[in-house]
């Protein structure tokens, strides 16, 4: 099998972004994006799924957070898609139900190529960790569209903001590891069309 690999560097005026990504990892991260609750919540990510993750990135953050955890989002996804190439072979759907505690997340995704992203859930504070929580919904759109994929996130119950979003990124990453694992029995595209 192909390493899959990739490296991604993203340059603007108001962020510079690192990532590096390997899909057939063990879950190591280095992770500094500059906010403490989004590096967490990305460890959580890759420990879960199995990736081992680099993300180095440096951001207008005297501004606020926004531009620096959306540039992050844009990469990793930007990283997803190449290291998935051609997409042949992968089991291409999967879910993962997280607990933490008292919360109840779940996460469906489908690496289809056709970028989608549908939120069900509420937080109760504005602000998680010094991130503010109307982020993490955009975090998992600017993943799925750059990501090229389906993904479908439901924060079922929960009392504790904290517990909600690691449950979401627990199982963010566990789904995305079923998913883009190699089907032995397949061989070419997961799709009846022949392409994804």
């Amino acid at each position: 099998m192909n390493a899959r690999v990739a490296e991604i560097h993203r340059v603007t005026k108001e962020t510079d972004v690192l990532v590096r990504l390997n899909l057939d990892g063990i879950g190591q991260a280095e992770i500094d994006t500059g906010v403490g609750f989004y590096n967490h919540m990305l460890h959580h990510l890759a420990y879960h799924g199995l990736f081992d993750l680099l993300v180095q990135a440096r951001g207008d953050l005297h501004i606020d957070e926004h531009h620096t955890v959306e540039d992050v989002a844009i990469a990793l996804g930007q990283a997803f898609d190449c290291a998935l190439g051609q997409r042949s072979g992968i089991v291409r759907m999967a879910d993962a139900w997280v607990t933490m505690d008292e919360a109840l997340a779940h996460v469906i995704v489908d690496l289809s190529g056709r970028p989608y992203a549908v939120f069900s859930g509420q937080f109760d504070a504005p602000v998680i960790g010094g991130l503010r929580a109307s982020l993490i919904p955009h975090v998992l759109e600017s993943l799925a569209v750059h990501g090229r994929l389906n993904l479908h996130t439901r924060i079922l119950y929960g009392r504790d903001d904290h517990h909600k979003a690691e449950a979401v990124f627990k199982a963010l990453g566990r789904a995305l590891d079923a998913a883009v694992r190699i089907d032995p029995r397949r061989s070419g595209a997961p799709s009846t069309k022949g392409v994804l």
